[in-house]
């Protein structure tokens, strides 16, 4: 396994985060990179689901993750060792990624040559959804054991995000967790958001998933 890098990252004044984060995308743009905005309390299962993904599309793009912690490396750790190239973010005790802290993280990444990168943000369904970090899509993960009702109690977090993965399906025979009031109050909340289910762990619906990867990379590099 190869070296981790480690990088301490720092918040930009809130006024100037939006400004950064167009001029981020810009930057992603020119250099043919897709970048997905990866949110979700913590043990949803992001890095889960990121391992899984990696392995199914490896061989079709060169994929790399920045993980975001407040302290910590496993979860770049488990990244690194599917291949994929990986970095350590530190935020300093921030609860979020903003755009230039992002920036930071990519300089020190290096993009060159990268078809997709995800940015795996600091697990919570609040602060991450606050900041546009400059990613070109915004993605968030509920799993079942969370219940059906957090686009109730946390509407900014799926307001943003462009795709909702419900993950740990699998586990629905032991959660009560209706799927469709999960779909109707998520589009109570955005009407344009597409609705995935999946499970991280026995790779049911991820098909469906890899190929929204695939089209929204396709489209970003044409």
């Amino acid at each position: 396994m190869s070296e981790i890098k480690l990088i301490e990252v720092k918040q930009s004044i809130f006024a100037e985060n939006d400004q950064a984060a167009d001029e981020l995308r810009k930057y992603l743009k020119e250099a043919k990179t897709f970048m997905v905005n990866l949110m979700s309390s913590p043990g949803a299962g992001k890095t889960t689901t990121l391992v899984r993904t990696i392995e199914m599309l490896k061989d079709e793009m060169k994929i790399g993750v920045m993980e975001a912690d407040i302290d910590a490396m496993v979860d770049a750790e488990r990244i690194a060792a599917t291949g994929a190239k990986s970095i350590q973010l530190h935020t300093g005790g921030m609860c979020h990624l903003d755009a230039d802290m992002t920036r930071q993280g990519l300089d020190e990444f290096g993009i060159a040559g990268l078809d997709l990168v995800v940015l795996e943000n600091v697990g919570n369904l609040v602060c991450p959804a606050e900041f546009d970090t400059g990613a070109c899509r915004n993605v968030m993960i509920l799993s079942v054991p969370e219940g059906d009702d957090k686009p109730l109690k946390y509407p900014l977090m799926f307001q943003v995000s462009d795709l909702v993965l419900i993950n740990k399906i699998d586990a629905k025979c032991v959660f009560d967790f209706d799927d469709d009031t999960a779909v109707r109050r998520i589009r109570e909340r955005n009407p344009k958001a597409e609705v995935l289910f999946i499970s991280a762990k026995t790779g049911e619906g991820f098909d469906k998933w890899c190929d929204w990867i695939r089209k929204n990379v396709k489209e970003w590099q044409a």
